[in-house]
């Protein structure tokens, strides 16, 4: 499958690893971002930490799961709702306290959707645990210009170019205001436990519910709804009702289905920062799509 990715019309495939892996020099500024992010908090636990320290991490890990779920999978890889210009870019500096940024998750995501459980997907448990969990966080097999090609509603945004090219640098500045706040052990244990455990939760959404848990929808892949990865990740894990429906803000479609980014998302609503939120059809709900319905991954911007 191809998409046009250039304004003279070229077309760039999205079929990742077309454009080769990645040199062991390109991989590791990955690998010593993850060495670091799992390392340093447990230096910090073993020297000592303090109460502040903990109710930091209390704080900061909600934010970056909503930042994930909302911003960055809700808003920018599916297009679930409307906003501004000005908020859009807060969103996106938001996310980037992750040390991701909207266009290089989106794309990402975009082409997961695409190729979801087949040889070509960027992160399926068919790959094995270690390749689904950290591999494709090391190398995802996508080159700059299939990401761009996945994402030509994003990238035509300056201000979301820039996070893309410098998403580090926020994250970066956060931990060294946490350090400066509180030492190492405010930002090994409040800031980046937060980031790794964040990590690790998104990529249990990419592992764990495409093995066990239940399937209330017949889809293409093997995505699976897992209670207890909806309740770590705040909604996320509603994962076989999501690979159902993406287009839409809500990823538990009932209301005893634990969301708290969709009630987050309608909260924006009725303060009037975002609309055009996109539910979910009451026909789909009940296992009755529509033809015209968004059920391979991008919602039309």
């Amino acid at each position: 499958m191809t998409q046009s990715g250039t304004s003279r019309g070229e077309s760039i495939s999205l079929v990742p690893r077309e454009g080769g892996v990645k040199t062991p020099i390109q991989r590791a500024p990955a690998v010593l971002f993850l060495l670091a992010v799992h390392t340093l908090p447990v230096v910090a636990i073993v020297r000592g930490t303090r109460p502040a320290d903990w109710w930091t991490l209390a704080v900061v890990f909600p934010f970056l799961a909503l930042a994930v779920g909302t911003g960055l999978h809700r808003y920018f890889a599916h297009h679930a709702f409307r906003t501004s210009r000005p908020f859009q870019f807060l969103l996106g500096l938001a996310t980037c306290a992750t040390f991701s940024d909207p266009i290089g998750f989106a794309g990402k995501h975009r082409i997961h959707h695409r190729f979801s459980d087949t040889e070509d997907d960027v992160h399926t448990p068919l790959d094995g645990f270690w390749a689904c969990w950290y591999g494709s966080l090391v190398d995802d097999g996508l080159t700059p210009a299939q990401v761009r090609a996945a994402t030509k509603d994003l990238v035509r945004f300056p201000e979301l170019l820039w996070l893309h090219r410098l998403f580090v640098i926020p994250g970066l500045a956060i931990a060294a205001g946490f350090f400066y706040v509180g030492g190492f052990s405010r930002m090994a244990v409040g800031y980046l436990l937060a980031v790794a455990l964040l990590l690790n939760l998104t990529s249990s959404v990419n592992y764990v519910c495409h093995r066990w848990g239940s399937r209330r929808y017949p889809t293409r892949d093997t995505s699976r709804n897992n209670f207890l990865i909806a309740i770590l990740t705040f909604g996320e894990g509603w994962h076989n009702n999501h690979h159902y429906y993406p287009g839409t803000a809500r990823a538990g479609f009932f209301w005893w289905e634990w969301d708290p980014n969709y009630w987050l998302i309608r909260f924006l609503d009725a303060v009037g920062l975002v609309w055009n939120v996109r539910e979910v059809p009451v026909h789909v709900r009940h296992g009755r799509p529509a033809a015209n319905s968004p059920r391979s991954g991008v919602a039309s911007p």
